[in-house]
């Protein structure tokens, strides 16, 4: 039935088969309260997804292609930066960005083993994980209840003689002061690096985060507010820091020709780089000891389509959260509320709880009683990272005595917001809540 076809109506004939498999094989099922689960992330899609995934694998095009090179230059639009450097993971993307501030490219900035990293130990591993695996310090302040954040003034306190950057994350979507934390680190000489991977489409002052930084990074696992499967970002306005972050990301080569492209430079056989003879191919010249971090085309191409949907995405996170907030809000005498900065607009990731030591609910036995009822929970990630059995004998400085860590590790936990948790959803995890305090 399809021997007189051409190539491109074949695939338009299977882009409809897969609009029709959509429609058939992701039936949407009804919510019963008490039965079905509510996660507290994951992935939201539609037929456009899958067709841009069949269609990327009907070109073979298995690495990084045309639909990657589409994705980098709409999510660095969206993001405000010059350059989106695509990657497997949000994990990858931090640890490009920090091995990228050791790059001999940047002089006498770059940094050396032992050098400092203001950072919080109540995040993420990812956040942290790279600053030790570059041989550098990280230096740990306490963070606010509430907005999960540092104070300026106790990351400017932390600053010594060693430091050289300051890498954070806005937890849970929910913004730092990043303004105010890009003026200290200009003031200091140090290097921002912000890790956006929850908080994709935040701003302060009406500019998105991850573009206030020297570097910043997203994530695209199915968690996060768009998704290609795993998937990661590099975000940057500096060329120097674009290079490099690609040479890192590109086994350390010191080429930028795409792959397929050969001779971008037009000079393939005519350099001259560290002892190498004269003419070396400049494809198998490595400036940098890198990494292979690409992505596949056929994540991107999920990655497309997901953009389309980002804005929606994240305007629905939003009014989540708003109904959450105006659900609990009279259960302040028993959780601290999340709570943002007055010049941010979130991008939600999860509603945080910290229960007050006052209420003596427990949270283990809180949760396990919204587990039991289909409300999946989670712990603020690490905690205390310093309590955590992979970072007992690393090396580092505390300012502060991380009281506020502490409480994060023994009493906070988060619900979810995602754009498929529906009001009836939202009203049962309400409901949940209410019961169990006035029970309690």
């Amino acid at each position: 039935m399809f021997s007189d076809s051409s190539p491109n109506e074949l695939r338009d004939q299977i882009r409809n088969l897969v609009a029709q498999y959509y429609r058939i094989a992701f039936v949407e099922k009804g919510f019963h309260p008490g039965v079905s689960e509510i996660p507290v992330t994951g992935k939201v899609f539609n037929e456009s997804e899958l067709q841009a995934l069949v269609d990327s694998a009907l070109d073979f095009w298995l690495t990084t292609g045309r639909f990657a090179a589409e994705f980098e230059y709409r999510f660095a639009k969206f993001m405000g930066v010059r350059h989106a450097l695509l990657c497997n993971s949000g994990s990858s993307a931090n640890l490009l960005a920090i091995s990228a501030l050791r790059s001999p490219r940047l002089k006498r900035r770059s940094l050396h083993d032992g050098d400092e990293v203001i950072t919080v130990a109540a995040g993420f591993p990812t956040t942290v994980n790279p600053i030790i695996q570059n041989r550098l310090t990280p230096v740990f302040v306490d963070v606010n209840l509430g907005s999960y954040d540092p104070s300026p003034e106790d990351v400017e306190a932390a600053i010594g003689p060693r430091s050289r950057a300051i890498m954070l994350a806005h937890t849970l979507g929910n913004p730092f002061k990043v303004d105010r934390i890009r003026d200290i680190a200009s003031r200091h000489g140090l290097f921002l690096v912000e890790d956006s991977c929850d908080a994709v489409g935040a701003t302060v002052n009406g500019k998105p985060v991850g573009s206030f930084g020297d570097l910043g990074t997203a994530s695209f696992y199915p968690a996060h507010h768009i998704t290609m499967g795993e998937g990661g970002c590099v975000l940057t306005q500096s060329g120097v820091l674009k290079q490099v972050v690609e040479s890192l990301r590109d086994w350390g080569r010191d080429c930028w020709c795409a792959p397929g492209k050969d001779n971008t430079c037009g000079k393939r056989f005519d350099w001259q780089m560290g002892t190498l003879p004269h003419g070396y191919d400049h494809k198998y010249i490595y400036s940098h000891i890198g990494y292979n971090l690409k992505l596949t085309d056929l994540q991107a191409a999920v990655g497309v389509a997901q953009l389309d949907k980002l804005p929606d995405f994240i305007k629905r996170r939003r009014e989540n959260f708003a109904y959450l907030f105006r659900g609990l809000q009279h259960l302040e005498e028993y959780f601290v509320l999340p709570s943002t900065n007055p010049t941010s607009e979130p991008s939600w990731f999860g509603f945080p709880l910290t229960i007050r030591p006052e209420s003596e609910i427990s949270r283990r036995t809180l949760i396990a009683h919204l587990e039991g009822l289909g409300i999946r929970t989670r712990l603020l990630f690490g905690g205390n990272l310093l309590h955590q059995p992979a970072y007992q004998e690393i090396p580092h400085r505390v300012v502060g005595d991380l009281s506020n860590t502490n409480t994060i590790a023994e009493s906070t936990f988060w619900i979810g917001l995602y754009p498929a948790i529906t009001y009836p959803m939202l009203d049962f995890m309400i409901e949940a809540l209410q019961k169990f305090c006035r029970g309690n």
